[in-house]
């Protein structure tokens, strides 16, 4: 599934194909996908298919279309605060990028069914969080993975504010899947080939709007234990904060607060660096005539003068391009740690309260 947009040269270039395809229609969403580079969550080697708009597998590891995470993340309509469980999390790049969106004070679970997936989740996530330029632009909801079936949830489950499933379910656990939901949220899910968005209105009433015709492998079905019963899975706690990592989320957004009270104060923004617009070579034609039996058929042919003038302005996109490569690039500040780094508090605490990152 995929191939609705065309590929991008890198996740910059990607998004802005979605934009353009209406595939991408808010601005927080948006800024999710912008934040959270797609070819991080790709085996090394197969960087280069990161930037189409397909799907890709490698053995258990999998990640949907970028035109499918686009509707997904759209139809969920996110805001801050709110719980967000993951049927077959995978790679954790959607769990990710939904943790920008809730914020802190948001849940944020993922179960998946493959040990070595859930493994390979919390290396990427632990990368982000260490080596990210775009952790310290947000405050961030940590997505916490367990392993497990989705169709073995425990029962006594807590329901959750948005659901995403990301595996084809069959008409006879629907209801299985409305239940984990709290009345005012959001399910989306792939049905009968149709991705699919109900809106649970009451204890005992919803409401369904097909969004998208998908092609999604079907749920696996659980597996029986020696005494033909199913092994139940929990999913992560609630927990509350403690104090000192309140006190962590509170400092570091005052710190942000004044910084960009100071920036707006003086006139100034921090943008990202230009992106080089990609080459588009355009050669003009001349038309001759030719005859094919009794009919005079144009035939387009290139000139020669239009050859020597393509040669040419290739010849200077080259040049400029090579002159661009060398100068210097001038390295993102990051104010916020900047500003962490100078205030006069001792070394351990300042490593805590930058979560332990070295840049």
């Amino acid at each position: 599934m995929g191939g609705a947009v065309s590929a991008g040269e890198d996740n910059d270039d990607l998004i802005d194909n979605l934009k353009e395809a209406q595939y991408i229609r808010t601005e927080r969403v948006e800024q999710a996908f912008r934040a959270i580079d797609r070819g991080d969550y790709y085996l090394e080697g197969y960087r280069d298919n990161a930037y189409k708009d397909l799907a890709w597998k490698h053995g258990n590891i999998h990640l949907s279309a970028p035109c499918i995470y686009s509707e997904v993340m759209e139809a969920l309509k996110l805001q801050p605060g709110l719980s967000f469980l993951n049927l077959g999390s995978g790679t954790g790049y959607l769990s990710t990028m939904v943790g920008l969106i809730l914020g802190p004070f948001g849940l944020n679970h993922g179960i998946e069914l493959h040990p070595d997936v859930v493994e390979y989740a919390k290396e990427k996530l632990e990368s982000f969080i260490k080596n990210s330029d775009s952790f310290d632009k947000f405050e961030f909801c940590e997505p916490a993975f367990v392993v497990g079936n989705c169709l073995d949830i425990a029962s006594d489950s807590h329901q959750y504010d948005r659901i995403y499933c990301g595996a084809g379910v069959q008409k006879d656990h629907e209801n299985y899947m409305k239940i984990l939901l709290k009345v005012g949220g959001i399910l989306v899910m792939p049905i009968e080939d149709q991705l699919t968005q109900i809106l649970r209105t009451g204890q005992n009433t919803w409401e369904s709007k097909n969004i998208l015709a998908v092609s999604f492998a079907p749920l696996v079905q659980p597996s029986r234990n020696e005494n033909g019963k199913h092994d139940t899975v929990g999913l992560p706690p609630c927990a509350v904060r403690n104090l000192q990592d309140l006190a962590r989320i509170y400092i570091r957004r005052t710190l942000r607060n004044y910084i960009n009270e100071e920036m707006q104060a003086k006139g100034i923004t921090q943008k990202a660096p230009p992106k080089r617009k990609r080459r588009r070579c355009r050669r003009r034609r001349i038309n001759t005539y030719v005859f094919v039996g009794n009919q005079l058929i144009p035939q387009p042919l290139d000139s020669e003068e239009d050859e020597k003038m393509e040669e040419d302005n290739n010849k200077d996109d080259d040049e400029r391009d090579h002159n661009e490569a060398l100068k210097p690039e001038e390295p993102l500040r990051n104010l916020l740690r900047e500003r962490i780094m100078s205030l006069p508090l001792p070394e351990s605490l300042k490593a805590y309260l930058t979560y332990y990152r070295e840049k």
